[in-house]
């Protein structure tokens, strides 16, 4: 394996990151522990999370993620060696939102005290707010890279047109500018980011750390029926994959996984590692045994053959 630099900036990342929304919702810290050892114990460097992870879970009300990740960090003290992506922006409650100055300094300092470190290696917008022009926002994020506070920035979930605006504007004034775009990008969701964001992505050497990488979990071929939604937390995001083209998919997986003595996550993920402007992926897991598929996807080279069918099953 061979790392990979996001964008423009001087981060290197080996193609797997660890999701960490999983921290704090369906596993808890000594399993997060449990699980981040083994990642890096393979030799892996980057963990992705948010600010609000995860605020969805009765109980919760945001940040406990980050605070695992930091407690974690805290006690391996290993900071120096790990890159560690966390966003800004989506709803933490009380009107904590957006992509303002105000609340991007606000929120940073918050972030950065969950992780229990004083930088932050890649700071994300995660949704947009089309209340804040583009230029306030690339302006916090400047600052705080200048204060040392951030290193790298990068964004999520923005409008094509935002997207260039946000650019631009870094390009034009000689700031900061996003060197990474998190989609939702998988060998199902193909369509939206390989029309609207791939060539502008190639044009203007933006890293892509897709999310979603096994669409909900789908790709892994643990869903094949309305009666395995009940298998995880996350089964009911699965529906809208269950039909013609997702079986076509799941056969594809299903018979390169076999040839290659592994699983379908593992195959889905080499596909996606194969992409253009891809540097790595973003997974989940909850369990080593998912983990070690994760990890032996980052190892799995599929060749000509294996990448024709599957690009060719996965068609829009």
């Amino acid at each position: 394996m061979h790392k990979r630099r996001l964008g423009n900036s001087e981060l290197e990342t080996l193609p797997l990151i660890f999701g960490g929304n999983v921290f704090g919702w369906t596993i808890d810290e000594q399993l997060s522990f449990k699980l981040l050892d083994a990642f890096t114990g393979a030799g892996f460097n980057m963990i992705d999370t948010a600010n609000s992870y995860s605020r969805w879970v009765p109980g919760n009300k945001g940040g406990e993620s980050e605070t695992i990740i930091g407690n974690w960090i805290k006690q391996r003290n290993n900071r120096d060696k790990i890159i560690v992506a966390t966003k800004v922006g989506s709803d933490m409650g009380d009107e904590k939102k957006g992509l303002s100055k105000t609340y991007i300094f606000s929120a940073v300092e918050d972030s950065l005290a969950r992780l229990r470190t004083d930088y932050i290696d890649l700071y994300q917008s995660h949704f947009d707010d089309l209340a804040t022009p583009v230029e306030d926002t690339m302006d916090a994020y400047s600052e705080l890279i200048k204060q040392g506070k951030v290193r790298v920035i990068g964004v999520s979930n923005l409008s094509p047109e935002r997207l260039k605006q946000s650019v631009d504007y870094g390009n034009t004034k000689n700031l900061s500018r996003y060197e990474t775009l998190q989609p939702q990008y998988n060998l199902y969701d193909r369509e939206d980011f390989e029309k609207n964001y791939q060539s502008y992505c190639i044009a203007n050497k933006i890293s892509v750390l897709p999310y979603s990488s096994l669409a909900s979990g789908f790709l892994t071929g643990k869903y094949r029926s309305e009666n395995d939604l009940f298998k995880s937390a996350r089964g009911e995001g699965i529906t809208k994959y269950l039909n013609d083209r997702g079986n076509l998919i799941l056969r594809a997986l299903d018979k390169i996984a076999a040839r290659n003595n592994t699983r379908p996550a593992s195959v889905a993920l080499a596909w996606l590692m194969t992409r253009p402007t891809v540097a790595a992926p973003i997974a989940s897991a909850t369990t080593i045994e998912q983990l070690h598929d994760l990890i032996n996807g980052a190892n799995l080279q599929l060749d000509k053959e294996d990448l024709e069918l599957l690009d060719r099953m996965s068609e829009y």
